[in-house]
């Protein structure tokens, strides 16, 4: 399990070294800058970097992938120049294996299936919707989920992506009937009290770009009754 250190900044840094630093992204955190002007998670981080090394001039900090505002889990940044191209291209060359989990109230039809849609994103309301024959416009999605567990109300998916495209976990798992918790946007019937949606980044395996070495990272659940019985 993955050690979270703490610090002043109330950060949770889940894995650090010269050239890389992961964190557990808390729900309503943005990535990087967006038109709504709250202060990123990037400048956390490198507010957090100033402090702990005692940096007078500007923090380098590059922004690796994104998660949804309403999402929380694993987020990583490069911290050298070096490291950020080498780990863009891990991404993009998909080998850098991300497990995320989902509650669903709604069991899927499979307690085990690989779902294949074509989505095609509306900028103007910033939703995708998903088609299961190609489309010319559409962009191949392909996900993997199992059940890990039936809790009383909901159920825990655990789910393996093989694209990366825009809300694809929330709009493939809504397509068939299984909405995520607190996901309005995606057909669930109400929200989480805090805004969050019950999607979590919980593992991220990865080979080091610089010291070639496998690190595994795994990010605490947050603090909920919903999730924590996911654990029990």
């Amino acid at each position: 399990m993955t050690k979270v250190l703490s610090n002043k900044s109330n950060l949770q840094v889940l894995y650090e070294d010269n050239h890389i630093i992961i964190v557990n992204k808390r729900a309503g955190d943005i990535v990087q800058g967006d038109k709504t002007g709250d202060k990123p998670l990037s400048d956390v981080v490198k507010g957090y970097l100033k402090d702990k090394y005692n940096k007078p001039g500007n923090v380098y900090l590059g922004v690796v992938h994104r998660l949804d505002r309403p999402t929380t889990g694993i987020v990583m940044f490069a911290k050298t120049s070096k490291a950020l191209p080498r780990l863009n291209k891990l991404f993009a060359d998909k080998k850098a294996d991300k497990t995320y989990w989902a509650l669903v109230k709604q069991l899927p039809a499979k307690p085990e299936d690989t779902l294949v849609h074509w989505l095609k994103k509306n900028p103007k309301n910033n939703k995708s919707y998903a088609s299961t024959t190609a489309t010319a416009d559409g962009k191949k999605a392909i996900l993997h989920y199992k059940l890990l567990k039936a809790l009383d109300h909901y159920f825990l998916l655990e789910v393996a992506l093989e694209t990366g495209r825009h809300h694809q976990i929330r709009v493939q798992l809504s397509s068939i009937g299984s909405p995520i918790k607190g996901d309005l946007k995606y057909g669930f019937d109400r929200s989480n009290k805090d805004a969050s949606i019950s999607l979590h980044a919980r593992q991220l395996e990865f080979v080091h770009p610089v010291f070639d070495e496998k690190i595994q990272v795994v990010a605490p659940l947050p603090e909920d009754a919903v999730w924590n019985a996911c654990l029990d």
